[in-house]
């Protein structure tokens, strides 16, 4: 019995070592998602214009992989840059650590940021959002930003995490809509929605927003290829909205798959994610003549997981680094 263990221990050392090195890669590289939001509503001005989005930082340890971040999004030359939500951890916050981040990429382009879950869950949420402020982060708390370039311009909207405002009587939707009506911005111009919550896309189709940049769900954690993410906080196991692009109508929700660990320490085929939406003005008829051609073609294999590849429609590009 002792033979056979001692025969077994160097294959079971080097399988835990393989494990070990698959989850430090996984976890710290990161991955670059581009999409391409084709759309005749946006207006010409906006033609070209690139929105990074960072999610669910949730106070990461990772120098490396908040080193690659800063250095990936100054090669992304954005016009803004979006942070959806879960900046800090509420087990385990760092305040500082969060502004430094931020501080950092203020410098590349303006920082636009809107509260997760976890920071619903901190005491000192106040402070966190006060130095924010200082460092001229433009902290969208149920407020709207118009964005201008030259004659045109679009709307920025972002929601507070409905956490914001626990009350087990009242349900979520109406906790977002209640401070959509009472917010400031014409709705007659293309809108772009941060709120930390995919699970309320149906909301946010109802709201009448053109796209809703979300985060929350982790990528479901672990991703099973062909079946997608296994667990999100609040849609529970085999989620729907974890990752990717989904169309209903005139809206559009990308949902990031976010960059650190909340609850469960570890992702599994599934890397941290920067996400980088390119704003693409488009007539009827070019839309029409490209959606043709984009059929015509057919899919592309690029996207592991059916439930994203089914849930992106043939008119966006979707590229990965």
């Amino acid at each position: 019995m002792k033979t056979k263990w001692k025969k077994r221990l160097p294959i079971i050392i080097i399988v835990l070592i393989v494990c070990m090195v698959y989850l430090h890669y996984e976890n710290t590289t990161l991955q670059i998602t581009t999409y391409s939001l084709l759309d005749e509503n946006i207006p010409k001005e906006f033609d070209n214009y690139k929105i990074v989005q960072i999610s669910d930082v949730h106070n990461t340890k990772s120098k490396k992989l908040i080193t690659d971040l800063v250095e990936a999004v100054k090669e992304q030359q954005p016009n803004i840059i979006v942070v959806t939500g879960d900046l800090i951890d509420a087990s385990r916050t760092d305040i500082q650590a969060a502004v430094n981040l931020v501080e950092q990429l203020q410098t590349i382009a303006q920082v636009y940021f809107v509260s997760g879950n976890h920071e619903a869950s901190i005491e000192n949420y106040s402070e966190l959002k006060k130095q924010l402020k200082e460092k001229q982060v433009v902290v969208l708390d149920n407020k709207a930003e118009t964005l201008q370039i030259g004659d045109e311009t679009i709307q920025l909207i972002g929601l507070d995490d409905p956490s914001m405002v626990y009350d087990p009587y009242v349900p979520e939707k109406s906790i977002l809509l209640g401070h959509l009506e009472n917010m400031n911005y014409d709705n007659n111009q293309y809108c772009i929605l941060l709120s930390h919550r995919p699970e309320l896309y149906d909301t946010y189709i109802e709201m009448g927003m053109n796209l809703v940049l979300s985060g929350h769900a982790h990528g479901g954690q672990i991703r099973i290829p062909f079946l997608g993410g296994v667990i999100a906080p609040n849609q529970r196991l085999f989620p729907k909205y974890t990752s990717g692009m989904f169309q209903t109508g005139k809206t559009t929700m990308v949902v990031s798959r976010g960059i650190g660990n909340s609850i469960l320490p570890f992702r599994i085929n599934n890397r941290p994610e920067l996400v980088v939406v390119e704003l693409k003005q488009s007539s009827r008829k070019a839309y029409d003549n490209k959606r043709n051609k984009r059929r015509a073609k057919g899919f592309t294999k690029k996207d592991k997981s059916l439930s994203r590849f089914f849930s992106c429609f043939i008119n966006n590009r979707i590229s990965y680094n």
